[in-house]
């Protein structure tokens, strides 16, 4: 069902769809919930900018959206590196004109270590892409959004907010905190330009977010055995999919959803509830 769906979305004419003629930017667009997302605003009607590193999956995106009959520019950014993020933004507001949907999604979940073991080198590697890169996008953004306002959407993570159960993840928890902080802040300072700024917080989704995930021996020494007899999730009984999340993004990019601003959003299936 869920195939035919997607299938019934492609190659839809942009008129008359909720994003057509808007431009979205996405970080970490290769894969997971970035790749869905950016699809799923093409799909809408927008013509998508994509940010990440360097990588055919990035330009298997490209093509794909490009397939629909929109416009997709790759950019190949390090999202913490700020000289890189200022080019990358500026380019896609000058290619396509306008900056009407930001989904600053790239993230890693980086090293897992007890607090003792962890080095200052790894806490920053991941406040840098998740948190500094956050900031980032949205910092080179907001110049190109305030003249017609728009929506901004982070990704942060049950973790950190309503979960803290992941051991070793320290870092990371600070970082998804951080993030929902950040994106309450920006909300009430940017409403006067009419940009809505919202933080999504994903449970388990199937992604490949483990390719950037470094767990530590050390981290058993401080682990916590936590057994639930009939499965951590409860709703579909397994992880969520990227599509699911991408929905959630079209949402909140919307004009459906146009007086929520600074507000965390849980799409987890019941997972943090137990």
């Amino acid at each position: 069902m869920n195939r035919r769906m997607d299938e019934e979305k492609r190659d839809m004419p942009a008129v008359g769809l909720p994003l057509a003629g808007k431009t979205a930017l996405v970080t970490g667009a290769g894969s997971g919930i970035g790749r869905a997302s950016a699809l799923e605003l093409a799909r809408a009607g927008a013509n998508v900018c994509l940010l990440d590193l360097i990588g055919e999956r990035t330009e298997d995106v490209e093509e794909e959206i490009r397939g629909m009959g929109r416009e997709a520019e790759f950019y190949d950014v390090d999202v913490s590196d700020p000289v890189r993020m200022e080019r990358a933004v500026r380019a896609a507001a000058e290619r396509f004109g306008s900056m009407d949907v930001v989904f600053a999604n790239a993230g890693i979940n980086g090293t897992l270590a007890p607090i003792e073991d962890l080095t200052p080198e790894s806490w920053d590697e991941t406040l840098g892409i998740n948190l500094r890169g956050t900031f980032l996008t949205v910092k080179n953004a907001v110049p190109h959004m305030k003249e017609k306002g728009g929506s901004i959407v982070v990704t942060s993570s049950i973790n950190g907010n309503r979960k803290f159960s992941g051991f070793g993840m320290s870092a990371y928890s600070a970082s998804k905190a951080g993030q929902v902080a950040f994106a309450k802040m920006a909300a009430l300072e940017l409403a006067r330009y009419r940009i809505r700024v919202n933080a999504i917080c994903p449970g388990g989704i199937r992604t490949n977010i483990g390719e950037n995930t470094d767990s530590t021996k050390q981290v058993e020494k401080i682990r916590i055995p936590v057994e639930y007899p009939e499965g951590a999730h409860p709703l579909e009984h397994g992880p969520g999919r990227p599509e699911q999340v991408a929905d959630l993004v079209l949402f909140l990019a919307s004009d459906r959803s146009s007086h929520i601003t600074g507000t965390e959003i849980y799409i987890d299936g019941a997972e943090t509830l137990l």
